[in-house]
């Protein structure tokens, strides 16, 4: 094992003894939909899903269920739905007594407080090979920038963005054709299947924690509207990927 893989704390005398009983899903848009559905196709105990409140959606801005929600609904799932991260959403987990803290496009990083609740961590999907393209828009960069490849990558949460030891890592090819809607379809299902592999992983004391190479980090801020604005001197090239990066 190279010096810069450490051995998960579940390796060891815990192997084939570990059950995940109860998990806690942290997610709001459509991405992390099929990652939910995957864990409960899985027949994992997801005792609580935790979302951003409801947005004013489309020319009306009537306010709209996301399809997160909706599915917690159907399965009859515990719903929490803060505007922000207090100790009141603490202590609610707190008192479910997670195993295990998933979170995929949350949308908000996570204090300490809720990161130490889970007995066995918080795990996060992220739509990037880390620690490329850390932050809020991973997804809409590697396309603006042109890359020929992303992914994902299931890593173990930390206090810092996006900056904790990796699990487990896949690579996607991005198409000649590939926009925003495309990718992000494909990256949300890889999500979805790493993250059911990553509990298995867990529990049987297999995984590995390899921590990320933080001195080649680079970051993806939250786009902004004037993102949109097309600036005609720029290449064809760039204008093109600029056109799928937005899309929809």
């Amino acid at each position: 094992m190279s010096e810069n893989v450490k051995k998960s704390p579940f390796e060891g005398g815990f192997r084939g003894m570990l059950k995940i009983k109860n998990l806690v899903f942290m997610g709001t848009p459509d991405f992390a939909l099929p990652s939910l559905k995957a864990l409960i196709q899985a027949k994992h105990n997801v005792i609580c899903v935790v979302m951003q409140p409801d947005r004013p959606k489309g020319r009306r801005r009537e306010v709209v269920a996301s399809p997160v929600k909706l599915c917690a609904q159907e399965y009859n799932i515990k719903i929490f739905q803060p505007e922000t991260i207090t100790d009141a959403l603490a202590k609610d987990i707190q008192a479910l007594s997670p195993d295990l803290i998933l979170v995929v496009a949350y949308g908000k990083i996570l204090p300490k407080q809720i990161l130490d609740i889970p007995r066995f961590g918080c795990i996060n999907a992220h739509a990037s090979l880390l620690p490329k393209y850390r932050g809020a828009a991973p997804i809409q960069r590697a396309l603006l920038n042109g890359e020929k490849q992303t992914g994902v990558t299931i890593m173990f949460m930390n206090e810092r963005m996006d900056a904790g030891d990796i699990l487990l890592q896949e690579k996607v090819l991005i198409g000649s054709s590939d926009n925003l809607e495309t990718l992000s379809d494909k990256l949300s299902k890889l999500s979805a299947k790493l993250l059911v592999k990553a509990i298995l992983q867990v529990e049987q004391g297999t995984c590995s924690r390899t921590p990320q190479h933080h001195a080649e980090a680079t970051y993806a801020p939250m786009l902004k509207k004037s993102d949109g604005l097309i600036d005609w001197t720029r290449s064809a090239e760039e204008i093109n990927n600029m056109t799928k990066a937005m899309n929809p």
